[in-house]
């Protein structure tokens, strides 16, 4: 063992100073990494890969996000068979969850290799749990060398003492418990081994990994596995940019296959999309028409006034993701439908009688740089932007239905990792007034297994999320919501939202919002409150005896480049108190992906498995996968485990994400479509 570690430092070392060069490659895990071992790269920022692996009865499925350039999350399921536990009792299967990160401290020089920092399944039960530290240098362009210490799981084959000192000399046992508790007391602690590996990109469809594994699989050497080598071998074709298949000889008695498939927010794959082109600006014709004209461009208007030479117009955004596009396409169609003697154009974006930023510039600029290949840039420095100084004054809008499929998963239900219903949802909202809104939504299931679920919770909380499955089971019509709404703008920087009747598929009640965005800052602030009862599981008219009340207050920081960060403290639904983190990068197309965290005076234990409310939230514009302009989105909240526990209301138009579009701060970013 000592040999082959001196073998592997020696040969990164003595590589130092070639040229560098490192092939990405996502191990078994799902995490940038060899076969099993991690290493010390990362992804392109943004990129998003999905990774199912097998081997001896073992299936891991991953998601690996890349939160930054040097920082990437992953999130991960697995079914285990044959796991041997304490006392040598063997299990036939263990579904387990797992949540890790790895960072890239250092980046790759000409002398100096990449080295990363990571830790496996720090939330969860353990059974992956491991720290390491790891470096990573390129040989040639074609090749790198890998050599890591690891800890917990990875210090399972040829540990030694902890080279960081007596203080990390004894790793305390993990208490699973429920499962789902952070334990950084064992961070980097008790014994450590080293790992490592080579790896080499034959072709540019071809790779080679050669892989000495520290880790000893003490849960899955049982049964027909057995662990009898720490050489791993892959070989790894590479189809398309995007999509990795792995064929794998793992600790010298077992076939492992592995596919990884990556996406990333920041390549669409419509580039550009495949908007309607804009009208083309040209002699006005009649202001009349103004309405249906912007109809057509996916904008309503709310009202219009014309003041001399400056026609000024209130419009609500309908299909565009870019609010700096719905700005561009209401200016191309003012200058074709207004007279010739409006010299100026007002433009203000609005959205359930919310009046959002105003933007004004000379029709002359407009003209000027249609065509200009710095046009947007030019166009933003002949524009004044300011919040809305008039209230909105709009018009009542029509019904609106919608009629489309629907999708709804339930994943990783320890009985069955994967349920779905499929069918069809109708939609529909009526705007009678400025800011009154009434919507409802209608799905009637058409196929799937959501009703199958046997599980009955055993939560010592008040059933407000565990009883899902009967909520599942009963009818195949569910009335998903029905309400009554009032948004309402006190002044240009506080906007206030009620809404009465059936929130969401659990509760109905009223629910009651203020929200106040300072001028100038990255902060916003809002306070909710809502008395609701529990409906009952026919998703009807019924309701259960549980009544609560429930709110919070909230703190919304926009971080910049994307990132986003808020806190709500208050009172959840099962009555506990406590707090949510919610951390997410948004992109520019309307991707978001976070991550978030509940903790309230709930023990873990009264909690149940899982310990505390956690997840991912990921939302996928339409647009972005069609290419054609809407700004529906197909959004996701999973769950490791539904428990009772820092459970919120599920409130369509919260007032933070519903004016976002409206604020200066999008509009600044999205500007450079403003003539798209």
């Amino acid at each position: 063992m000592r040999s082959c570690a001196i073998w592997l430092i020696g040969l990164m070392w003595a590589t130092a100073l070639l040229a560098d060069g490192v092939a990405l490659r996502y191990n078994s895990y799902g995490a940038p990494g060899l076969i099993d071992m991690p290493a010390a790269i990362s992804a392109p920022d943004a990129e998003l890969a999905f990774s199912v692996s097998h081997f001896a009865g073992q299936i891991r499925s991953s998601a690996t996000f890349q939160i930054s350039s040097g920082l990437s999350g992953s999130f991960g399921y697995a079914s285990l068979d044959n796991v041997l536990g304490q006392g040598g009792q063997v299990y036939d299967t263990v579904l387990d969850r797992r949540f890790a990160l790895h960072f890239r401290v250092l980046d790759e020089t000409r002398h100096w290799p990449a080295i990363a920092i990571g830790v496996n399944d720090f939330v969860g039960t353990g059974i992956y749990g491991g720290e390491y530290v790891v470096a990573t240098k390129g040989f040639r362009p074609d090749l790198a060398i890998t050599a890591g210490l690891g800890w917990g799981r990875l210090a399972g084959f040829g540990s030694f003492a902890n080279p960081l000192g007596a203080a990390f000399a004894e790793r305390p046992a993990r208490d699973i418990g429920q499962g789902g508790a952070v334990a950084p007391s064992a961070f980097f602690h008790g014994d450590a081994a080293l790992f490592g590996g080579v790896q080499w990109q034959a072709t540019k469809t071809f790779g080679a990994t050669l892989e000495y594994s520290s880790d000893a699989l003490p849960n899955e050497d049982a049964g027909a596995f057995h662990r009898r080598s720490p050489w791993n071998v892959a070989l790894t074709y590479s189809p398309r940019p995007n999509l990795h298949l792995s064929a794998q000889y793992l600790y010298g008695s077992q076939l492992g296959a592995l596919a990884t498939y990556t996406v990333n927010p920041t390549d669409p794959p419509f580039a550009g999309g495949l908007d309607r082109g804009p009208l083309p600006l040209g002699a006005a014709m009649s202001q009349r028409g103004l309405a249906s004209a912007l109809a057509k461009q996916g904008l309503r208007l709310q009202g219009q006034q014309r003041h001399g030479a400056t026609l000024q117009v209130q419009v609500e955004n309908m299909i565009y993701i870019a609010p700096a596009q719905a700005v561009g396409r209401t200016a191309r169609v003012m200058a074709a439908y207004a007279p010739t003697e409006v010299r100026r154009f007002t433009i203000t974006l609005v959205s359930h009688g919310i009046a959002g930023q105003t933007v004004t510039f000379q029709r002359a600029a407009l003209t000027q740089q249609e065509f200009a290949y710095d046009g947007a840039a030019r166009l933003w420095q002949a524009a004044n932007m300011r919040p809305a100084s008039e209230p909105f004054q709009g018009t009542s809008v029509g019904p609106d239905w919608q009629i489309s499929p629907y999708v709804t998963p339930n994943i990783f239900d320890p009985d069955d990792p994967l349920r779905a219903d499929v069918g069809i949802a109708f939609r529909g909202r009526y705007e009678p007034a400025p800011g009154v809104v009434f919507s409802g939504t209608l799905r009637q299931r058409i196929a799937g297994n959501l009703d199958q679920t046997t599980r009955r919770s055993e939560s010592v909380l008040p059933h407000v999320r565990s009883d899902f499955a009967l909520y599942d089971r009963e009818g195949d019509a569910d009335l998903i919501d029905l309400t009554a709404s009032w948004f309402a703008q006190p002044g240009p920087t506080v906007t206030t939202r009620l809404t009465a009747g059936l929130l969401e598929e659990m509760f109905g009640g009223l629910s009651a919002e203020i929200l106040w965005r300072p001028p100038g800052s990255a902060f916003a602030f809002g306070v909710e409150l809502n008395e609701v009862r529990q409906r009952g599981y026919n998703s009807d008219f019924s309701f259960l005896d549980y009544q609560v009340t429930t709110g919070h207050a909230s703190v919304y920081w926009d971080m910049g480049a994307g990132y986003q960060a808020q806190l709500d403290a208050g009172r959840y639904l099962a009555g506990d108190w406590g707090s949510t983190l919610h951390f997410a990068r948004r992109f520019r197309n309307g991707w978001s992906l976070g991550a978030f965290a509940t903790f309230t005076d709930v023990s873990f234990d009264d909690f149940g498995e899982g310990s505390f409310d956690k997840g991912i939230t990921v939302d996928i514009p339409l647009s972005w996968i069609s290419g054609q302009p809407t700004r529906q989105t197909l959004h996701r909240t999973i769950r490791p485990v539904t428990r009772d526990g820092g459970a919120r209301l599920n409130i369509d138009g919260r007032l933070y994400d519903l004016t976002r579009p409206l604020t200066a701060s999008a509009l600044t970013q999205s500007w450079a479509r403003v003539l798209r």
